[in-house]
Formats: C-alpha cells, structure tokens, sequence
C-alpha cells in the first residue's frame, strides 16, 4: 500500500468539476488581478472567520511582514515568539528590523506561557505566538500579559485556520492574525496564497494601502508600499475550497481519533495532546519517538510518506548565530525537534490506510523488541 502524506490529487477529483468551472471563469474574463474573485475571497474569509476586517495578500509570510510593519515594529524594538516554527515567523521579524527574541515551548508544541514574562524587556514591542499544527497557544495568559506590558500580539495562523481556543477562533485575539494557504494547509490555494484578519478599520486599511504599492486607489500613493496582492486565480480556487473546510476539520479531527486509538499502547511514541481549551484542527499528527529517523526509513519502504516539521528548532538555525543564543534556555523545542514525526493526515484518508499506517508502526517497534 503506497500513503501519501497529504493527497491533494484526490481532493481535487473530489471538487473538480468546481475547480474546473471558476479556473474557466477566471480565464475567460482575464480576471487575473484583484476583481469579484478577491472581493468575494475577503468576504468569505471574513464570514468564514466571523472577522471585522479580512485582508487576501500574495502569501502568508507577507502577511506577517505587513503586519508588524503597520504595527510599527522597526529597528531597535525586540518581538517575542515561539522557538519551534517555520521560519517565517522569525524571519519577518528581522526583515522589520527588529530582534526576533526566543522563547521555549510547552508539551503542545505552542510557546510556553509561563516563559514570555521574562523576556520582556523595554525594547519589546510584540509577542508572535504560533499556534503550531493546528494547536492554539494559551491566548487568555497571553493577552493578559500584553495588556499589562501594552504588547501587540500578531497571531501566526498559518497552520490553524478554524482553531479555537476558549470558544473562540485564533486570530481573533490579537491585533492581527495571519494565515497561509499554501496548498498543503487545511484550506490550500494552488500555489501561494494568505490573509489577514483584524477588528481594527484603521490598521486595516493601513495593511491594504501597504500590500497595494501604497495605494488604496490607482496611481494615489499615499506612501511606499509593498506588492502582496492575493492573485485571482487563487481567490477563485479558494472560494471553492473555503466552503468545505468545516467538513474537512471534522475529516481530520476523526482521523486524529483513529490514530489515537490505534497508537495509544505503544510505550515507545508519545502521542499529541491536546488542551481542553482548545479544538485542534490537525493540521499535522506528530508523534515523538527517539527512534525517528529509523522509524520514518521504515515506514518509506512500506510505502508510507512522512514528514518533520521541523529538524532544528529556530534558536539552532545559521543564520540565529549572530544572536549568540544560549541554547540551554529552548530544551523541549530543541528536544520534540529531534524526535517529532508527522504521519500521513488529510480529510480523504481512508481508515485502512490509517490502520495500515499503525500496523507498519507496531512491527517496527515489535521488531526492536
């Protein structure tokens, strides 16, 4: 049996004669920037979200980039996140200017807490909490600590689109929240494609002006902006998509529990956990084992595609060294970066194949025995 990690093929097959339609669509009327596709994708996303403001933009690593700058993060301040994400998250804090500053993460693979409070300095400017594999982060302790210290908090949503936390949707908290739909996450475009939500009309509209080369109508540039327009091809897509998305939360969510209960008696993996404040959207089923990487070079010659997300945690990377980091300070993010396994997860796996999955597992680690 051959099991892909994620199988966008099949979801396609599933939708396309929508898919196929609104690609025409946009073809025929050569509709290829901005127009009814965009507009409609705002809405939708708006509505989808129960958000004020909804903003499409090219990518969601713009997203936070936009973000922060609008906010006013610049040289000289400090941003506080997460030391276990994509890249993305960090990087856009540098590209602001300002210092990405590190904090370890909790047994939900979120940014811990109970941590951030000492890494605020006067120069803090922003905490970027990350709510990592569809996880929320712990929002109440997390505002609250904004609040007393008069922070933003830019939400990273790129992988929770539809997460709660308390009843409530990530990316409602903060000042912003930002989502990516690379065609892998939970609501994929076909290439590129984010957002951005916020209550707030006037950042908003700053946001949109910055994303449009400084304009909010053609040729008035009221400052230097940026081009992060969300292309009308992949508003067209996910306009389609967007009205499944709930059915395929509750796909992943039944997958998560079949996983569980196949998985749960093995001493040798931990299983995720998740917060009773929070509804998981599982982006990604990661699993902990020491025995990684021998376990993902078993499951490939059985045909099973697996994933890390991510080998190194930020604070390890290159291109951090300049930061003189004490790695000590990043224990679990360093250590759940060595030993985490994504298996195969999306809305259309089959529970054979989840079954089959687990059965591969349980040889490999009868086989050790």
């Amino acid at each position: 049996m051959q099991i892909p990690f994620v199988n966008l093929k099949k979801q396609y097959l599933d939708i396309k004669d929508e898919i196929d339609s609104t690609i025409a669509d946009v073809i025929e009327n050569t509709a290829f920037i901005g127009g009814k596709h965009v507009e409609s994708f705002a809405a939708n996303l708006s509505a989808l979200l129960k958000a004020q403001f909804a903003l499409p933009v090219a990518n969601g690593t713009d997203a936070l980039f936009i973000s922060m700058k609008m906010l006013g993060i610049q040289s000289g301040d400090e941003v506080i996140t997460s030391a276990h994400s994509w890249i993305s998250t960090s990087e856009t804090i540098s590209q602001t200017g300002a210092k990405p500053v590190f904090v370890d993460t909790n047994k939900f693979f979120c940014i811990d807490e109970t941590l951030i409070e000492e890494n605020i300095t006067e120069n803090t400017k922003a905490i970027i909490p990350v709510h990592l594999y569809g996880h929320a982060a712990n929002m109440d302790i997390i505002m609250s600590i904004a609040s007393k210290y008069n922070l933003h908090v830019i939400e990273d949503c790129a992988q929770a689109i539809l997460t709660k936390w308390n009843n409530s949707y990530v990316g409602l908290f903060g000042s912003t929240g930002t989502i990516s739909f690379f065609p892998g996450k939970n609501l994929g475009a076909y290439g590129d494609a984010g957002g951005i939500v916020t209550s707030d009309e006037n950042l908003f509209l700053s946001m949109k002006r910055f994303a449009n080369h400084g304009s909010l109508v053609k040729h008035m540039h009221e400052v230097e902006g940026i081009n992060s327009r969300l292309d009308s091809l992949q508003a067209a897509i996910l306009n389609v998509k967007i009205k499944y998305i709930e059915q395929w939360i509750k796909q992943r969510n039944q997958a998560a529990r079949l996983y569980e209960e196949k998985l749960k008696d093995i001493e040798e993996i931990a299983l995720p956990q998740t917060h009773h404040l929070c509804n998981h959207t599982f982006h990604l089923y990661v699993i902990k084992t020491k025995f990684r990487d021998d376990l993902a070079a078993f499951l490939k010659d059985a045909g099973i595609d697996t994933g890390i997300h991510y080998p190194r945690a930020l604070p390890e990377l290159e291109c951090y060294k300049y930061l003189d980091l004490d790695l000590s300070r990043y224990p679990n993010a360093i250590s759940d970066c060595a030993t985490i396994l994504s298996l195969p997860i999306f809305p259309e796996i089959l529970p054979d194949e989840i079954n089959y999955v687990a059965t591969k597992i349980r040889e490999f680690f009868f086989k050790r025995s």
